[in-house]
């Protein structure tokens, strides 16, 4: 059985669901977020707590604005999110942000159906897309899963892929499950402060915690992707499409770290990490979208392991 509980914050609503092992806090005015992802009581996403508390509740009288600008502009609530990918700053064929006024700190429209909650933002004038999310919370079950959705609401065709990216805790570490058919495996895509390291493990290779600011893309992976810290794993399964082109060097995933800094990175617009933090990023292929078409992924999530039962 899936309960389901929606509570008035002050200037959001937070979407509660809960299935006995699993319990999901989402809040739809944040851009659609996943913002809470709780087993046996434990947090296990990364959520800024300058900003929002435990409950989901704004601290210190926060309050939310659609924004944009630089990186260094950008308002980080943490969570998991769904962006377009490839991101860039140099022509209307790259999504530049974060921030983004509509797909990233707009409001997004709900709706809630049995164990179920959609999310959907409005019409973005720049990308295009209108971004669908839906969550569905399995009964009884460590399982969840992710459907995303981005529609062309535009006259003219337009080519993106739907990148969704999740925030960790940044002492935890990351496994990538490879194919063994392309190369190269491993593609450093963006070096902040460096390069992250990673080591090879047969069919598959850990992105270590450390403190570096910096992404790694996988333009091998098979379409697993596990991140464990605190006793806990969550594994992240999506399709991949072997004959498909995927945004940044092909790759199909991508993993993201960064920890605070003495001053910002001003080659990255002024990025000012807020936490020791740990993306897991699954990309869609690049699709081009005549008016009205869509382009879709879906990302099975299992959360197993063990921990000490704590109080909701």
């Amino acid at each position: 059985m899936v309960t389901v509980e929606r509570e008035d914050v002050g200037p959001w609503e937070v979407v509660w669901l809960d299935n006995g092992v699993l319990r999901l806090g989402l809040v739809p005015a944040l851009g659609g977020r996943l913002l809470s992802l709780r087993f046996g009581g434990l947090e296990l996403l990364w959520r800024n707590a300058s900003l929002v508390d435990e409950r989901l509740r704004p601290v210190d009288g926060h309050m939310p604005a659609s924004a944009a600008g630089s990186m260094g502009d950008w308002v980080n609530y943490g969570g998991d999110k769904t962006w377009p990918a490839p991101q860039g700053w140099d022509h209307s064929g790259q999504w530049a942000g974060p921030p983004d006024p509509v797909l990233d700190s707009g409001v997004y429209a709900v709706d809630v159906s049995g164990g179920s909650v959609t999310m959907t933002s409005g019409a973005d004038p720049r990308t295009g897309l209108r971004l669908t999310r839906r969550v569905d919370l399995q009964p009884d079950s460590g399982s969840y899963r992710l459907d995303l959705t981005a529609t062309n609401t535009l006259d003219r065709p337009v080519r993106w892929a739907l990148w969704n990216v999740t925030q960790f805790p940044g002492d935890g570490e990351v496994s990538v499950s490879l194919a063994g058919r392309k190369a190269p495996e491993v593609v450093e895509l963006v070096a902040g402060t460096g390069n992250p390291t990673f080591a090879y493990f047969g069919d598959h290779v850990v992105i270590p915690a450390q403190d570096v600011v910096g992404k790694l893309g996988f333009p091998d992976a098979s379409g697993s992707l596990t991140y464990s810290g605190n006793g806990v794993t969550v594994t992240q399964r999506f399709t991949v499409d072997e004959t498909a082109e995927y945004p940044d060097s092909d790759s199909r995933a991508e993993v993201w770290l960064e920890h605070p800094l003495s001053e910002p990175l001003a080659h990255l617009g002024n990025l000012d990490p807020p936490g020791r933090i740990v993306e897991c990023e699954i990309l869609g292929p690049l699709t081009t979208l005549s008016p009205g078409a869509s382009t879709h992924l879906a990302i099975e999530h299992d959360v197993g392991g063990f921990v000490q039962e704590r109080p909701l």
